[in-house]
């Protein structure tokens, strides 16, 4: 893909939405929507509108004090996750990808469940990293994706890490891993993209440009326009897209992923979007002016755009929305239920698996040593 023709107007223009579809071409009539078939394109409104509710009654508990440590929102970030992992070979062995903390719609995609996303934030005995972790810090290589280290730019080269191994196998598999505008400023972050690329690795970075890193700008912390300028200095291809549109979205990665399982290496996809809540729910976002958030909400906002190109098209009824709808609310209000009142680990768990074995020690071991 030509990274002009994948440009979009910035993310300061007025209209972001007449920016990224033209009125000459009907909604929903993009290559990417044509590839896919009416089951598929519920099936993303689906993981779509799991991420947002799932992530609300997150809120409604962190408000409740049942939430441990912080609470990070992908609110108006959830398409270019969901588009991207939905691009992935999914199943037992196949693709991999790494989510940082705004990515849960690509753990969902993946097939992680949201019990299992309740629990992990929650701390519970039978949460994923049995209480030892939080948020989307956790693992199922099987199902295809890895719980980040941190998100500041050491998954970058880990999964460059595990896609050597994918090359050196001679197995038809791709990793995708995400990265922040702050994260791209950060060493690690640079040592494995030139990593990924000398050695032609079947890699696809997602780099988010969501104007945030914390509470810094982008016109703070680096001098380029685009992310992709970062990537372009080591030799690999990079394109700059309208990160809240799903079909956009998925289309970009579908080639990247199709290109890298071809053995043509790296590619890195930017994805232009914005971060419509602080850093974590502490923040109050005083930094961040009103009006920029109101109207990214209004006249931006992923699932909105994307059930929009739906409807116009006439790709889907608004019968089948709403029946998502209801399946959504009752999928996550029936696993709020079954773990809420789950107790936590108890403390004599907290040293099997994370220091040595046998699988217990006696109480006040440490006053032997």
């Amino acid at each position: 893909m030509d990274s002009r023709a994948a440009r979009v107007t910035p993310a300061s223009a007025p209209s972001p939405i007449a920016a990224s579809v033209p009125a000459t071409r009907p909604a929903g009539a993009s290559p990417a929507a044509a590839a896919l078939s009416r089951d598929q394109l519920l099936e993303i409104y689906y993981y779509l509108k799991l991420t947002r509710t799932l992530e609300e009654r997150l809120v409604a508990l962190y408000r409740q004090t049942k939430v441990i440590g912080g609470l990070f929102r992908s609110l108006g970030q959830e398409g270019e996750s969901v588009a991207s992992a939905y691009a992935l070979e999914r199943g037992r062995n196949k693709d991999i990808l790494s989510p940082l903390i705004r990515n849960l719609g690509s753990l969902l995609v993946m097939g992680a469940q949201p019990i299992e996303i309740l629990r992990q934030y929650m701390a519970k005995a039978e949460s994923p990293t049995r209480g030892r972790e939080l948020n989307v810090h956790f693992n199922d290589l099987e199902k295809g994706y890895l719980g980040q280290i941190s998100h500041l730019g050491d998954m970058i080269p880990v999964m460059a890490g595990i896609a050597l191994t994918f090359k050196m196998r001679r197995e038809p598999r791709v990793g995708l891993v995400y990265i922040g505008d702050g994260g791209t400023s950060t060493g690690t972050f640079h040592e494995g993209l030139n990593f990924a690329a000398v050695q032609r690795l079947p890699l696809v970075v997602i780099g988010e440009y969501n104007h945030w890193a914390y509470s810094t700008p982008p016109e703070k912390q680096f001098a380029v326009k685009d992310l992709a300028d970062k990537a372009k200095g080591y030799g690999v291809p990079a394109v700059t897209i309208d990160g809240n549109d799903v079909f956009a979205v998925y289309e970009a990665t579908k080639s990247a992923v199709e290109r890298a399982r071809r053995g043509k290496g790296v590619q890195f996809i930017e994805v232009k979007t914005y971060r419509r809540k602080g850093h974590a729910e502490h923040d109050d976002q005083h930094y961040v002016a009103k009006e920029d958030l109101n109207r990214w909400a209004s006249e931006n906002d992923p699932v909105d755009r994307y059930v929009q190109r739906l409807l116009a098209a006439d790709l889907v009824g608004d019968g089948d929305l709403k029946a998502i709808d209801e399946r959504v609310r009752v999928e996550v209000d029936q696993a709020t239920d079954a773990c809420v009142d789950e107790p936590l680990p108890d403390a004599d768990t907290a040293l099997p698996g994370v220091y040595v074995e046998p699988a217990a020690a006696d109480k006040l071991w440490f006053k032997t040593i």
